[in-house]
């Protein structure tokens, strides 16, 4: 066992093998970021733990959030005080103990248009926001004079706003936490394996036993035995559940989430934003050299593997981000865009109806629990109430949750680490600011980069076409984490698919022949990952000037998809 939960090809073989040979006493289903979380919940609760992902892990909605961990300052407005209090707990126990190489500060300005009521009315809440929040790991807000909000962002119209006040959530790379999540659960002794989809359940006497499962890459097929199986499929929910035979006891309803980011010095300000909109709010927020600028919120009936944005979700988040900015945005200044299905409740009753954003967890059928709702920041609580819930299949010697109190692999002696940033540049002759970047990344993980480089030096240098990352990343993605195709690198091990205007199609060569030795590609299999990348990129751009989402979703839908080709590949 990797004291890092090494993922590589060696650990995904064995994984496949123990799936086959142990009786499990948890199989969960779903590589997100709730499943990550379940899996790791029970692993360090002492259970034989299995985790296992049809796609990539984080490759639905959990790559595609907002990157934020935040309370929720609307859930005060709809007076949902549990919820804003649940997850800024959890946001202070990510900052401090279980994430501080993954999750950082990151300050909001809120501007304010109206005289006499409104600065009262968020000042109220904002004190309540940071009550809540007690731990002392983010500044508490400040109130600003309008002259004070535009020193801080003077891309703002002067007009936009009467003053503002600056306050304070946290940020992280939401795949790369996933990820890391997923790393903590195989260190602990979980057998987690991506590309492998369950295909039916095992039934004894009326309970789900186990499930039988597909590795979507090579067409094989084993069964999983286990006392439990956890749903944590997100919006795919009731299609697993369906798979059972029985009927759930809620529905999850889709919703889409579209994100564009563009350059950073396209907006003239030292701060995030968040504003208010006809619907929700609008957040624009600092990502690395780029804006993050989101969200949207409409219902999605349409393919929930490769949702897409269109025209209509760019035309939305630029008319309202352009209301406030002196120098309007255009479709020129965008670089990425990515789109994320929600998973809401969407309960038979008033009663579930009102869930929406909490999570729920049902025992629909002996040896199955379902977990679905809630949001990214408070993926820990909604684990622990999962493995909670399978009391009945565990038995009632079930140990407690111990979670909150087991940091992620990477966060040990990362604060020594960062310390010695400046040794550690000149020891491996990089700048400061990417030894920076790669211990904000991995933390003590760092280590493992390093020792990847020794043989190769060449591997130090930036990866063509994204210089942000270096060519060691691409190649630890494959041999440390879990990374089965080319996509699986450009999209989620790094974020080159939204960070830069070519979106990876000029990265997408080298990144794939970096990989290619310790993936066993040849070279028709890399040629082929790299066209198949190119296609993706391809559609997803046409699907994002087409007018609305039936256009958007047929134009996506036009790309091959490398998960159903691979069984082709394999067997040819």
């Amino acid at each position: 066992m990797s004291s890092s939960g090494k993922l590589g090809p060696q650990e995904r073989a064995e994984a496949w093998d123990r799936f086959g040979a142990e009786q499990f006493d948890v199989l969960v289903v779903g590589g997100g970021v709730t499943g990550a979380g379940s899996a790791l919940d029970a692993v360090t609760r002492g259970l034989n733990t299995a985790l296992v992902e049809a796609r990539d892990f984080a490759s639905g909605t959990s790559s595609r959030s907002s990157k934020l961990f935040h309370g929720g300052l609307r859930y005060l407005e709809q007076l949902n005080f549990g919820l804003v209090a649940e997850a800024l707990r959890e946001r202070e126990l990510m900052l401090t103990r279980i994430a501080p190489h993954l999750v950082k500060p990151v300050e909001f300005l809120y501007p304010l248009q109206h005289r006499l009521w409104e600065r009262p009315y968020v000042g109220a809440g904002l004190i309540l926001y940071d009550t809540m929040g007690r731990g002392r790991s983010v500044p508490a807000h400040r109130h600003l004079s309008r002259t004070g909000a535009l020193k801080l962002s003077p891309g703002l119209r002067q007009d936009a706003l009467v003053g503002a006040v600056r306050y304070y959530d946290a940020q992280a790379d939401d795949a790369r936490h996933t990820l890391t999540v997923v790393r903590t659960a195989a260190r602990y002794g979980a057998a987690v394996r991506n590309s492998s989809e369950v295909t039916g359940f095992l039934h004894e006497g009326g309970r789900v036993v186990g499930a039988e499962v597909r590795d979507v890459d090579s067409g094989a097929t084993t069964t999983i035995r286990a006392k439990v199986v956890i749903n944590a499929t997100g919006v795919w929910t009731d299609d697993l559940q369906r798979l059972t035979g029985g009927r759930g006891r809620f529905r999850v309803r889709a919703s889409k989430g579209v994100h564009v980011l563009v350059p950073r010095d396209r907006i003239a300000s030292e701060v995030g934003l968040i504003l208010r909109t006809e619907r929700s709010v609008l957040f624009v927020i600092p990502w690395g050299n780029h804006w993050i600028i989101g969200t949207t919120d409409t219902d999605w009936n349409l393919d929930r593997a490769h949702p897409a944005a269109s025209r209509a979700d760019i035309d939305y988040l630029l008319a309202h981000v352009n209301e406030v900015l002196s120098v309007p945005l255009t479709h020129d200044d965008i670089e990425g865009v990515y789109a994320g299905l929600r998973p809401l409740l969407a309960g038979e009753s008033e009663q579930t109806s009102q869930l929406s954003r909490e999570h729920a967890v049902a025992r629909p059928l002996p040896g199955l629990v379902s977990i679905a709702g809630g949001k990214y920041t408070t993926y820990r609580v909604m684990a622990k109430d999962a493995i909670d819930a399978a009391r009945p299949d565990l038995g009632n010697s079930l140990p407690p949750s111990v979670t909150e109190h087991v940091p992620l692999v990477g966060a040990e002696g990362y604060h020594a680490l960062i310390n010695q940033v400046d040794r550690l540049a000149e020891d491996h002759g990089l700048p400061v600011w990417r030894m920076q970047r790669l211990l904000d990344r991995y933390g003590s993980m760092v280590d493992e980069l390093m020792t990847l480089a020794e043989d190769d030096p060449s591997l130090l240098e930036p990866l063509p076409g994204a210089g942000e990352y270096l060519r060691v990343e691409a190649r630890y993605a494959a041999t440390h984490e879990a990374a089965v195709h080319l996509d699986d690198v450009l999209a989620r091990r790094t974020r080159i698919s939204i960070e830069t205007p070519h979106r990876g199609t000029e990265t997408a060569q080298p990144a794939a022949e970096l990989v290619a030795d310790v993936l066993g590609w040849d070279d028709a299999r890399t040629r082929n990952e790299v066209e198949v990348y190119q296609a993706r990129v391809a559609a997803e751009r046409e699907s994002q000037r087409k007018p609305d989402d039936l256009g958007a979703d047929a134009e996506r839908l036009l790309a091959p998809d490398t998960r159903k080709l691979a069984v082709g590949r394999a067997m040819g």
